[in-house]
């Protein structure tokens, strides 16, 4: 009796057909890599939209006293002429208004945003000479788009209308305080509202009388103050000239008291020349407001509100945030009912991005079911329950990977699987093809299982091998599209070649592992003996 050699594979496919067909571990890497594919799906931080890189500074001269015309002579031209030199500047807009120039440079999308800041500051301080006598020191506040984009906003409206402009602006001030203490909060602004403020309401009659000037009554308040007065000219009722005086001092008693001039050898009192009161910043035309429907779906009145905007850490799960912060308002309600604020959550991503990516995945696995479906019908129920576990253990190599490189779960991440599902199975449907094909070949009806396999998965390396480096080729392009197309759609070229490389290995180890234990090979002497 000749003795049947064994297949020696001489390819990578065939290599790890064998080593794993037998291994008692290989399913023990299926259970695993399952296991870390579920958890860092759990684990991934979710986002609507994927993370951009969005570089930007915003430089900000005071020159008080002076015109817009002047501003604009003086500060902004200057100031783009200088950050036009930056190197990775795409857009410079300058605005000139009284007393003060900004000038806001953009950059390139996917300049880095720390190095694009440090030259915008390195430029202004080596350049500090242009600005003229009198200008204040420039302010540089950097544009950070994970900061300046907040992930959930909160409305508050008082049900009692004897509560004061200022009383739900400050209580809101205190909720504030501790939502800004929660993990991975980036940043917590409070917007609308009145602030309280010592209002200084000049009455000109008597300052000409004194022979006063506002400045003098500005420069006066300035020495009791920490915070530069906001001078306007005229009240919304245009009546007087007011000094606002924020966050100063105490007792409006106290600002009375300020000596702004002598006259005749006796000291003249701001008192004298002004009426002087703590209340709210009346410099403040702008109101917002809000309607809400009552029990009955009704909108009541619109209201006066103040909105408590939330924004996250970069990189930071924005479900968990807004979770965070929707537990932290609850432990309010108390504090808030005795009070009589209420609250309206207008805006909250972290609900949004848990929808979209929980609808995405719906149609991730409805996706998988429906290859599984129209394999059954080609190759038959066995051969499908191969190919269709193959799918999920490649998606749980392509998410932990992602995870491991720092990327969020969002639409386009998700798009880009399902993307590349259909070249997925490929490799998979390739492999369990050819071993469905050499199972029902009567010329092999003589050699063993295990050979049968390794050789079926051996024949076919090569040339799946080429394809699907083929089609990374084809995705490899798309790494290199600039600008806001780029950084939006760049986890695409990212997660796609993984996935594709992911299904390689799947295929030549798990397939025909399962491949030897599920598939029946017809009886062939039967048929002869007939």
């Amino acid at each position: 009796m000749t003795e049947v050699k064994t297949y020696e594979p001489t390819d990578s496919a065939g290599k790890l057909a064998k080593g794993f067909l037998r291994n008692p571990l290989t399913i023990v890497l299926g259970v695993s890599l399952l296991a870390i594919g579920y958890l860092a799906l759990m684990v991934m931080p979710r986002e609507e939209n994927p993370q951009m890189v969005v570089s930007g500074s915003t430089v900000i001269v005071a020159l008080p006293g002076a015109s817009a015309a002047e501003i604009q002579k003086v500060i902004v031209q200057p100031l783009e002429r200088k950050l036009k030199e930056v190197k990775g500047v795409e857009h410079i807009y300058g605005t000139a208004m009284d007393n003060v120039g900004i000038v806001n440079a953009a950059f390139f999308i996917g300049e880095e945003k720390e190095g694009s800041n440090l030259k915008v500051y390195d430029k202004i301080m080596q350049n500090s000479d242009i600005f003229p006598k009198g200008a204040m020191n420039p302010i540089i506040k950097p544009l950070d788009i994970d900061v300046d984009i907040p992930v959930v906003s909160v409305a508050f409206y008082s049900n009692n209308k004897e509560m004061s402009k200022t009383e739900l602006y400050n209580k809101v001030k205190r909720i504030q305080h501790h939502v800004n203490g929660l993990h991975n909060v980036a940043v917590t602004e409070v917007k609308g509202g009145n602030k309280t403020q010592f209002n200084i309401e000049v009455d000109l009659h008597k300052l000409s009388g004194y022979n006063l000037s506002m400045g003098q009554i500005v420069q006066s308040v300035q020495s009791l103050s920490y915070s530069v007065p906001a001078v306007k000219n005229r009240t919304k009722d245009n009546k007087i000239i007011m000094v606002g005086v924020k966050n100063a001092i105490d007792s409006s008693k106290d600002i009375g008291n300020i000596i702004v001039a002598q006259y005749m050898g006796s000291p003249i009192y701001l008192s004298q020349v002004a009426n002087v009161a703590k209340s709210y910043d009346i410099q403040n035309f702008k109101s917002v407001q809000i309607s809400v429907r009552d029990e009955a779906g009704k909108f009541k009145p619109l209201q006066d509100q103040v909105t408590l905007t939330v924004s996250k850490l970069q990189g930071t799960n924005a479900v968990v945030i807004a979770d965070a912060v929707k537990t932290e308002l609850a432990s309010y309600k108390d504090y808030l009912h005795e009070n009589g604020i209420s609250y309206v959550i207008t805006r909250n991503d972290g609900e949004r991005a848990n929808e979209a990516v929980n609808e995405l995945v719906f149609h991730l696995v409805l996706s998988i079911v429906i290859i599984a479906i129209l394999l059954v019908l080609v190759l038959g129920w066995r051969e499908s329950l191969i190919v269709t576990f193959t799918v999920p253990a490649i998606l749980a190599i392509t998410l932990f990977v992602a995870y491991l490189t720092g990327q969020t779960i969002n639409r386009i991440t998700l798009f880009a699987f399902l993307l590349s599902l259909g070249l997925l199975v490929d490799a998979a449907i390739i492999v369990i093809e050819n071993i469905h094909r050499h199972y029902h070949d009567e010329d092999s009806a003589h050699c063993k299982a295990d050979d049968l396999i390794v050789r079926a998965t051996d024949e076919i390396g090569p040339p799946t091998n080429i394809a699907t480096l083929a089609i990374i080729m084809t995705m490899v392009p798309m790494a290199f599209v600039g600008q806001m197309m780029g950084q939006f759609m760049k986890p695409i070229p990212a997660n796609v070649p993984v996935a594709l490389v992911a299904s390689l290995f799947v295929a030549y180890i798990f397939t025909p592992y399962l491949a030897v234990r599920m598939l029946k090979r017809p009886d062939f002497s039967k048929k002869g003996d007939h």
